[in-house]
C-alpha cells in the first residue's frame, strides 16, 4: 500500500487541482494627545473621553479614557479602551496601547487581541491601564499632558482560493510597438519568427496583467484591490524586466499607499533590488514608524528581506535614530 501511494503522489499523469489559503492583515497606528489631563480628572467614575475616529482594516475605531477609571474597583487608575464601530464576524485583531511622555518616552504599555464574534463589539482594553500615581511623573514632565499611542493590526479571515492554471488567450498584437518591449520577446526569438514564444518565470496572472496595461495604458481594476499587495509586486517586476517604465511607476505609485506590517519587508525587498526610490523610502518611513517595526520584524518576509538587502536594515536603524527612538 505504501509503495501505491508513493507511486499516486509521483504520477503526473493525474489530473491535477490546487489551491492556496491567502491571509491578510493592515497595521496602522493612531496618537491620541491628552491636554491638561488633571482638569479631566473628577469628572467622575465612569466617565470617559475618546479620540477622534480612525480607520484601519476596513473598520472604524476610538480610543477610550476613564480618568477616574470606569468601574468601582480600578478609581485608583486611569482605564483606557479601544472601541470598534463595526467589524466583521471572524476577523481578529492585535494591538497595543502605550502611554508616552515627553520625547516619545514609553511610560506605560498595553498589548491585547480580539476576535470579532459579531457586529455588537463592546471596547476591548483595560480596567486598571495604569496607576494615577504612576501617571504622575510623566506629567510633571511633560507639561501635564500625555500621548495614548495605539499601533493596530486587523487580521482578515483566511480566505481559500483555487489556483487556476492555463493558457492566456493573448490578444492581437499588431498594435504593439517594439519600442515598448525589451528583447526577452523581439531579440533573438524575433529572427525565429515563431507562432509561440514561452515566457518563464512569470505567472500566467500577471502576464495577463501586463497585456492589460499594454492595449488600456491602465492596471487592472482588481489588481492590488482590497490591499492585496503580491500582485502588484509580481507586476512591477515583470514591468521591470520587459522595460515597461510607466507600468513599473503605477505599481510603485500603489503599493507606496498599501504598505502595512505583513506586506512591508517583502515590498521593501522588492525596492532595494529594483532601484524604486521612492517605494524604499516609503517602505523605510513606515517600518520606522513608533511600535510598527516589532510587527515587521514577525512577518514571513523579514528574514527574506535581512538576508538579501542587509544593508537596508542600517538605513532603518539610521531612520530610528534621527528620530531619537
Amino acid at each position: 500500500m505504501a509503495d501505491a501511494s508513493a507511486s499516486s503522489a509521483n504520477d503526473q499523469s493525474l489530473p491535477e487541482t490546487s489551491s492556496s489559503c491567502l491571509t491578510q492583515a493592515t497595521t496602522a497606528a493612531h496618537n491620541f494627545e491628552v491636554i491638561n489631563f488633571p482638569l479631566l480628572e473628577g469628572m467622575g467614575l465612569g466617565k470617559f473621553v475618546t479620540s477622534r475616529n480612525f480607520s484601519v482594516g476596513g473598520c472604524h475605531w476610538m480610543i477610550e479614557l476613564f480618568p477616574d477609571g470606569d468601574k468601582a474597583d480600578s478609581k485608583a487608575h486611569v482605564s483606557a479602551y479601544l472601541s470598534p464601530q463595526g467589524g466583521q464576524a471572524g476577523e481578529r485583531v492585535k494591538f497595543s496601547l502605550s502611554i508616552l511622555g515627553k520625547d516619545g518616552q514609553v511610560a506605560e504599555q498595553q498589548n491585547g487581541q480580539y476576535t470579532f464574534v459579531d457586529s455588537a463589539i463592546h471596547g476591548v482594553g483595560w480596567s486598571n491601564f495604569i496607576e494615577k500615581s504612576s501617571l504622575q511623573p510623566v506629567l510633571r514632565g511633560n507639561n501635564n499632558r500625555f500621548t495614548i499611542r495605539c499601533v493596530l493590526t486587523v487580521i482578515k479571515p483566511p480566505r481559500v482560493e483555487d489556483a487556476v492554471s492555463g493558457a492566456i488567450a493573448v490578444p492581437d498584437c499588431s498594435r504593439l510597438t517594439g519600442a515598448s518591449w525589451r528583447p526577452e520577446l523581439f531579440g533573438p526569438m524575433k529572427e525565429k519568427a515563431a507562432r509561440h514564444i514561452k515566457v518563464d518565470d512569470v505567472e500566467p496572472s500577471t502576464f495577463e496583467a501586463l497585456l492589460h496595461f499594454v492595449y488600456t495604458d491602465a492596471l487592472p481594476d482588481d489588481c492590488g484591490a482590497d490591499g492585496n499587495v503580491p500582485p502588484l509586486q509580481h507586476l512591477l517586476v515583470a514591468a521591470d524586466r520587459y522595460g515597461l517604465g510607466r507600468l513599473r511607476l503605477m505599481c510603485e505609485a500603489k503599493m507606496c499607499s498599501s504598505i502595512d506590517a505583513e506586506t512591508g519587508a517583502t515590498t521593501l525587498a522588492l525596492a532595494e533590488q529594483h532601484h524604486c526610490v521612492e517605494l524604499k523610502n516609503a517602505c523605510i518611513r513606515f517600518i520606522s514608524s513608533r511600535g510598527v517595526l516589532g510587527a515587521v520584524m514577525k512577518s514571513e518576509g523579514f528574514d527574506h528581506l535581512a538576508a538579501s538587502c542587509p544593508f537596508v536594515l542600517l538605513d532603518i536603524l539610521d531612520k530610528l535614530a534621527s528620530q531619537g527612538v
